[in-house]
C-alpha cells in the first residue's frame, strides 16, 4: 500500500492523509502482520519537538505522521501544500471507524494509560458500542524504568496486541513508546494521549463541528483555562521563527539541499535493523509533496 505524500512545515515533518487513509494502513499493517508507529502533529508537539532531541528522534522513525491541529493545515495551505479539513486526524474523529475495524477484523486491542480508575469505565463505554472488540487496558501510573516498566512490556508481549494505543500524554508516550519500541512484541503503534479520558466521560468532549470549524482548541480552554493556556496562547509564539522560514522559502524559492524520501526511510530502517533488530520493514516509496508553483524538496529527519 503506498504512503501518503509527506511534507515539510516549521520546522518538522507530516503527512497528507485522511483518518481513513491512516486506518487503511493501520489495517494493511495488521492484516499482513506488520508492525508500524502511527506518530501526529500539533503546535504542542511542535513546541515539544524543538527542544528535545529524543522527540525529534522518536518523529524520525515513526511510519506515519498525522496532522492534528487546524493551524497546521491552515499554514500549509497558505504555504501552497494540497490540504484540506479532511486531513486534520484526531481520535474523535476516528475512534468510530477504528473500532468498527478493530470489531470487524478481530484485532486485539491494548490501551496503555490513564488513570487506574478510569480505565474500566473508558473500556465499557467502547465495548457498550463495539460489543465484539478485543480490549486489554493497563493504567499509564508507572514509573518508566525498572521493574515497572518490565512488568508493563511483559503484560503487552504475554496480551499480543495487534495494536497498541497508548495514552499518557505528549511527550511521555512518545518516549516511553521510543526508548520501548523495540521490546514489544510485533504491534502497531498509536499515541492518543487524553482518548480514554473522553471515552471515561471524565475529560469534556467538545462538539466535533468545532474541530471542522477550527475552534475546538478555543472550546476545550473555554473548559480547562488554567490548564491549556500556555499551551495555546505562549507556546506557539515559540514557531515563529520557523514560521518565518517557511515563508521566506515561499517567497524566495530557496530550497533545501534535497534527500530524497525514499532514501532517508530506507536508512532510518536498515539504522534500525543494525542497531536494535527492530521489526518492521521498509515500505513503498514515499512521494514527495510539493507546494503547488513551486518545488521544495524535502528533507527527512535522521533518527537519533
Amino acid at each position: 500500500m503506498d504512503l501518503p505524500d509527506r511534507l515539510a512545515l516549521l520546522g518538522a515533518e507530516a503527512d497528507i492523509m485522511t483518518s481513513t487513509c491512516m486506518l487503511d494502513h493501520v489495517a494493511d499493517w495488521v492484516a499482513s502482520g506488520e508492525g508500524g508507529i502511527v506518530a501526529n502533529h500539533n503546535l504542542h508537539s511542535l513546541y515539544l519537538y524543538h527542544r528535545d532531541p529524543e522527540l525529534r528522534a522518536f518523529y524520525g522513525r515513526a511510519d506515519l505522521i498525522e496532522i492534528d491541529s487546524t493551524p497546521i493545515v491552515a499554514w500549509g495551505r497558505l504555504m501552497g501544500y494540497s490540504l484540506a479539513r479532511s486531513h486534520r486526524s484526531t481520535y474523535l474523529d476516528f475512534r468510530d471507524d477504528f473500532w468498527s475495524r478493530a470489531e470487524a477484523g478481530g484485532w486485539r486491542v491494548y490501551h496503555l494509560g490513564g488513570a487506574p480508575e478510569h480505565g474500566e469505565a473508558a473500556r465499557c463505554a467502547i465495548l457498550k458500542r463495539h460489543p465484539g472488540v478485543h480490549l486489554e487496558c493497563r493504567h499509564g501510573y508507572f514509573d518508566m524504568t525498572g521493574p515497572e516498566n518490565d512488568a508493563v512490556i511483559a503484560d503487552i508481549s504475554e496480551k499480543q496486541p495487534h495494536v497498541l494505543l497508548i495514552g499518557m500524554g505528549m511527550p511521555r508516550q512518545e518516549l516511553w513508546l521510543h526508548q520501548n519500541y523495540d521490546r514489544l512484541p510485533v504491534v502497531v503503534a498509536l499515541p492518543v494521549g487524553g482518548a480514554f479520558d473522553y471515552e471515561a466521560g471524565v475529560t469534556y468532549t467538545p462538539p466535533r463541528w468545532t474541530g471542522q470549524a477550527g475552534i475546538e482548541w478555543l472550546v476545550r480552554w473555554a473548559h480547562d483555562p488554567q490548564r491549556l493556556f500556555e499551551r495555546y496562547f505562549i507556546e506557539p509564539w515559540a514557531l515563529l521563527p520557523h514560521l518565518m522560514r517557511d515563508l521566506g522559502k515561499k517567497l524566495t524559492g530557496r530550497t533545501p539541499p534535497p534527500m530524497p524520501p525514499a532514501m532517508a526511510r530506507d536508512q532510518n530502517w536498515r539504522r534500525r535493523q543494525a542497531l536494535t533488530g527492530a521489526h518492521t520493514t521498509p515500505q513503498a516509496p514515499r512521494p514527495v509533496a510539493q507546494p503547488q508553483g513551486s518545488v521544495v524538496p524535502v528533507r527527512r529527519q535522521a533518527e537519533g
